[in-house]
């Protein structure tokens, strides 16, 4: 009986630690403090090569059905390059996929900022 009583206080222990740990990281309560998430962009590596950069819009733009913002008299098509056309249409993918590190790797090309790169008329979700 004594060890039925050890082994089913470490469970709970180990329950208590794991939920404590959870919650910690975000898992299960994004809000910290009753505050909202802290807003972040993805942009494209400014080390990414045009092959990379065309895959993803590529893949961005199959997935989201909406590209329009880069296309000509867009929002967000001057400059008229691929690493800014790359940064719309990934930042609108990981907007649009929860925000989570994983929806903004891009086979390792993409990058997670805290600044807005809102530009102009052209304006970053």
């Amino acid at each position: 009986m004594e060890k039925l009583t050890v082994s089913l206080s470490i469970l709970i222990l180990y329950t208590l630690l794991m939920l404590v740990v959870i919650i910690n990281s975000g898992g299960i309560v994004n809000p910290v403090n009753g505050q909202e998430q802290e807003k972040t962009w993805c942009v494209a590596k400014p080390s990414s090569s045009d092959a990379e950069l065309t895959a993803n819009i590529n893949f961005a733009c199959d997935n989201l059905k909406d590209c329009r913002l880069i296309q000509p008299n867009g929002a967000c098509y001057n400059p008229n390059t691929n690493i800014n056309h790359a940064s719309v249409v990934m930042n609108l993918y990981y907007q649009s996929n929860g925000r989570n590190s994983w929806n903004c790797d891009f086979k390792d090309s993409g990058l997670i900022s805290k600044n807005d790169p809102s530009y102009g008329d052209c304006h970053y979700p």
